[in-house]
């Protein structure tokens, strides 16, 4: 088809068709019109010069050119007359009368249509994990960045950090760049091109959820230690569920590292305290009497005590005066922080007396009541 050949002028007229008679039954057959953002399908007339020429009865023809030209330009070199595309109608009066069509933007709605395909039937693609930020990671499927959120990531690959803890969560993530994950869709907006994947599947899903169904908060249960880490230890309560016990409900008194105190495999009893978006919190202090409760009824202001140093912090020195009561000695009793160190030793014991004693929130402020030691020159 030569480039300078003209569309014919379309003459547009204006009737009216009596619903009874025989006419309204070929107005209604006529087919509309195709609209911007619509798809058609079309056959190849003719490539010439950087255009592709496509038959659309019985609207006419349809033209890719230009920049439309260039962004499928791979495909349409491979293209034929005769052979039939798929097209999505960019101007339906586009130059010189042609209908302006786009292949890259019908190839993107099939993809898109395909996403929504493969979320109904929960199609599972093995992908490459490209980046990692601090709140999931950046995967492509058919040329579409998608986001594996780090919730949706499956238990073995779940960033088991302290909660809140980005900076940890990152630097787990960044573990699983590189590495082909098995995910499907479970969310495609083709308007916000968003495009979001899980690596659970749903039947993991819904077993979990129906696991955790079986417990409520308050219910004391058998479980065994999976892991220990710096902030909690995680336990299996049955088979496909496990919840986690924070270091601050592993015992009454101060505990510095959770993996001293309890190794994998090591059967515990735990309290559920808590279940919220799919997790579930456990307790082992719960289940063993607050030694707090006890000291409300044996100490008060003013009273003279002994104490063991059984850490140091910025605030000053705590100082356990039985199993898990403790109370704080104020840095702003001693000249340096050195000062306090080398008066107030780890592991050794002193008298003090309490300043502040609110048992119900577990605080208690000391004073130290023993001779003070100059600090070192």
């Amino acid at each position: 088809m030569p480039e300078e050949k003209k569309a014919a002028t379309p003459v547009v007229a204006t009737f009216t068709v009596d619903p009874s008679h025989s006419m309204a039954k070929f107005v209604d057959s006529i087919a509309t019109p195709p609209q911007a953002g619509d798809t058609v399908e079309g056959t190849i007339i003719e490539l010439v010069r950087g255009r592709l020429y496509v038959d659309l009865p019985p609207f006419g023809t349809g033209i890719i050119y230009g920049r439309e030209y260039l962004n499928a330009a791979d495909v349409l070199r491979k293209s034929n007359p005769g052979d039939i595309i798929t097209a999505k109608v960019v101007d339906p009066s586009g130059i010189e009368g042609y209908i302006e069509l786009s292949l890259k933007e019908a190839r993107q709605a099939a993809i898109w249509g395909e996403a929504e395909q493969a979320i109904l039937q929960g199609t599972t693609y093995n992908l490459v994990v490209e980046e990692a930020n601090k709140g999931g990671l950046i995967l492509s499927w058919q040329g579409i960045q998608g986001f594996l959120p780090a919730s949706q990531l499956a238990k073995e690959h779940y960033p088991r950090v302290p909660e809140g803890d980005k900076e940890k969560i990152f630097g787990e993530l960044l573990k699983l760049q590189g590495q082909v994950l098995p995910v499907r869709i479970i969310t495609a907006d083709p308007k916000e091109g968003k495009l979001i994947f899980s690596e659970r599947t749903g039947s993991e899903e819904e077993e979990k959820t129906s696991l955790i169904d079986k417990y409520q908060v308050g219910d004391a249960v058998d479980g065994e230690v999976t892991g220990a880490v710096d902030f909690g230890v995680f336990v299996k309560l049955e088979q496909g569920l496990e919840g986690l016990v924070h270091i601050s409900e592993l015992d009454w008194g101060l505990v510095e590292d959770p993996r001293n105190m309890f190794k994998v495999g090591e059967k515990v009893r735990v309290k559920v305290i808590e279940i919220k978006d799919g997790k579930i919190s456990l307790s082992i202090k719960a289940l063993k009497d607050n030694p707090w409760k006890l000291a409300a009824e044996k100490y008060k202001k003013g009273q003279e005590v002994s104490g063991v140093i059984i850490k140091y912090n910025k605030h000053g020195a705590l100082a356990s005066i039985e199993e898990g009561v403790a109370g704080l000695v104020h840095i702003s009793e001693f000249a340096t922080p050195q000062e306090l160190r080398e008066t107030l030793e780890l592991g050794k014991s002193y008298p003090f007396t309490i300043v502040l004693f609110e048992p119900k929130d577990q605080r208690m402020t000391l004073s130290y009541a023993g001779a003070k030691k100059g600090a070192k020159k």
